[in-house]
């Protein structure tokens, strides 16, 4: 009753999934809970060889059936299906002109998708199928439908995909259903889907199997359509300023634009080598010259570096150039441009889900009242407090709810958020953090930063060179700039829970960028911290070709990468005059991750690189690259 009535939707295997799923000491009387092994813990290799065994029979069997349905007449692999509508489409269509139990719609209406449950109960068949909209019940019936089709209806398996024409109703339980006039096996599946796909803890299985943890893992899918609709918020918010979307070079024959390894390749019809894009921005910029006054790309980069849960060597990024800007600029572009994505996207699913968490409390404790006494591990309970054994209940109703995945599971970082959204603040939960991104954000100075959490003064050479050895920084053969770098990420990053921006950074660390008048050992930069990690960086972009030409020859001691490499082409341009302007680059993967609740950044891309099989638990040393610019 309680999984019936969420709005979440349940099924009745709501207790055996919870069983998989949880290790719990407290269980009503007569039901047995002990601690279970996980079903995504490694087995034993008589395990592992006796279900190798069971995947082999189930593909063997669904060879067979395969080979069945061939000598029907049915092609299993069908041809085109027009005139298909979502799942959603047909309850909407459906919820426009309501019929009582019994009656059926007067049209048809044509469904399809990836079959989900499947019941053959005799004369008659119920079908779940699933399409990118949601799911939907479809009924064969014996009377109703071809002896070829009901010969193949009774074939089929869990994953295949079925496309369905037939009358709408509502059954005897009040379930939405196709009532089939009509079968079309669309594809069969000859791998049978996961059944405890969310049981699974090797999420390198879900990260190299994307197609399935796609349709098998509803959330997953979510967060790539909220991808797709985040990164077209970008795109419009920066049309409405005046933007011109461009394409710049992936293959170029001099990288810059950032500090990075970049991919190497050969053009084998010039017999050269290129480089694969590590950022767009010295193309970008030689549209300013061009007179193109505010551009901006959504683009894809390649870094030769190592893997993280924030690095992915295939990255997207969107980078934007204004002319007669600078950082300041920037700075109200960047908070302004997350908060909308945020109060658009992610403010209505943190309200909603927040009333669906008030509500399956609601029923956890409605489900806890009419429950039998408990027993814990065996033994029954003799003589428990009244608020005890509330207590208890409330647990026990919670869990029967646990195997409902939730984007925002931390029950009191949710409601805190939906107070703050109750006061006009753009609140959402990330990960244990509440991040408001509401402008104006905070904004600290690199100096001021550095001598708050570590202590000392920038340009105090012995004092940072102490902190940075203190920290386990080996500084000895290291420039000055390059240490001062080091020491801010070891000390100062890990408390940037933000939104903050941190500007005005180590001249000699930003070559493309405008230095303070004021004082020219400050650069006009900042980075935009959310969460501990690195969101976006801007600059007022510098402009004067002897100054950077001058830069590009520079090389500091000790830096691995560095956006010292000479662009004679760039410098050149620069000499036809550029327009003083701010530059903003922003990484897409990690601003995705941000608004989407995810943990790593291979949960916001597709497809992620991986590390051959072979040396997955080999460990690597990982090189920290980045995101933006």
């Amino acid at each position: 009753r309680l999984l019936a009535q969420s709005p979440r939707g349940g099924n009745l295997d709501a207790i055996a999934l919870a069983r998989n799923h949880h290790s719990v000491d407290i269980a009503p009387a007569g039901l047995t809970i002990g601690a279970l092994p996980n079903p995504g813990m490694a087995g034993t290799a008589s395990e592992d060889s006796q279900s190798q065994m069971t995947q082999n029979q189930v593909q063997q069997d669904r060879q067979e059936t395969l080979a069945k349905i061939r000598q029907l007449g049915c092609e299993p692999y069908g041809q085109r299906f027009p005139d298909v509508i979502s799942t959603a489409a047909a309850r909407a269509k459906f919820d426009a002109a309501p019929l009582p139990t019994g009656e059926k719609t007067t049209d048809s209406v044509r469904v399809a998708g990836r079959i989900l449950l499947y019941r053959d109960i005799g004369k008659l068949i119920f079908i779940t199928i699933q399409d990118s909209a949601g799911k939907i019940q479809v009924a064969l019936s014996k009377r109703e439908v071809s002896e070829s089709a009901w010969e193949v209806g009774r074939l089929l398996d869990l994953g295949d995909i079925i496309g369905v024409d037939g009358l709408m109703g509502l059954t005897k339980t009040g379930e939405l259903t196709v009532w089939g006039r009509g079968l079309t096996l669309l594809a069969k599946s000859l791998l049978p889907p996961p059944e405890k796909w969310h049981g699974l803890t090797d999420v390198e299985i879900r990260y190299r199997q994307r197609y399935v943890d796609l349709f098998a893992n509803p959330d997953v899918a979510a967060t790539f359509k909220k991808r797709s609709a985040i990164i077209e918020h970008i795109r419009r918010f920066l049309a409405e300023r005046g933007f011109l979307e461009v394409e710049t070079p992936m293959m170029q024959a001099v990288y810059g634009g950032a500090a990075a390894k970049p991919f190497i390749t050969h053009h084998n019809a010039l017999d050269t080598e290129l480089y694969m894009r590590i950022s767009p921005e010295l193309y970008l910029k030689r549209l300013l010259v061009g007179g193109m006054e505010r551009v901006f790309e959504i683009n894809r980069n390649f870094r030769n570096e190592g893997l993280s849960t924030r690095h992915n060597p295939e990255f997207t990024m969107m980078e934007l150039y204004q002319a007669y800007g600078d950082y300041n600029d920037m700075m109200e572009i960047t908070e302004n441009l997350v908060n909308s994505a945020a109060k658009e996207w992610v403010v209505p699913d943190v309200l909603d889900e927040y009333q669906r968490m008030l509500y399956d409390l609601k029923m956890a404790d409605e489900t806890a009242r009419e429950m039998a006494p408990y027993e814990i591990q065996g033994e029954e309970i003799p003589k428990v407090s009244p608020e005890k054994r509330a207590d208890m209940q409330h647990k026990w109703g919670k869990m029967l709810l646990a195997h409902v995945p939730r984007r925002y599971p931390d029950d009191l970082l949710l409601e805190k958020a939906a107070v703050e959204i109750g006061k006009g603040k753009t609140a959402i939960p990330y990960l244990n953090n509440l991040i408001d991104f509401t402008p104006p954000w905070d904004c600290k100075t690199y100096a001021d930063l550095l001598r708050e959490y570590a202590e000392v003064d920038m340009f105090d050479m012995p004092a940072v060179r102490a902190a940075a050895k203190a920290r386990g920084i080996e500084e000895a053969k290291l420039a000055d700039e390059v240490v001062i770098n080091d020491l801010f990420e070891a000390a100062v990053e890990p408390h940037l829970v933000g939104p903050i921006f941190v500007k005005d950074y180590p001249a000699a660390l930003c070559p493309l960028t405008k230095r303070d008048p004021n004082d020219p050992r400050l650069a006009l930069r900042f980075e935009a911290y959310v969460a501990r990690m690195e969101l976006g960086n801007a600059y007022s972009e510098l402009n004067d070709p002897a100054v950077q030409e001058a830069n590009f020859r520079t090389q500091l001691a000790g830096q691995t990468e560095t956006m010292a490499v000479m662009d004679e082409d760039f410098v050149d341009a620069l000499r036809y005059g550029m327009p003083p302007a701010g530059g903003l680059g922003i990484g897409i993967d990690r601003l995705v991750m941000l608004l989407t609740n995810s943990a790593s950044i291979r949960d916001v891309i597709l497809f992620p690189q991986m590390r051959p099989e072979k040396i997955d638990h080999e460990d690597t040393k990982d090189t920290k690259g980045h995101e933006a610019k």
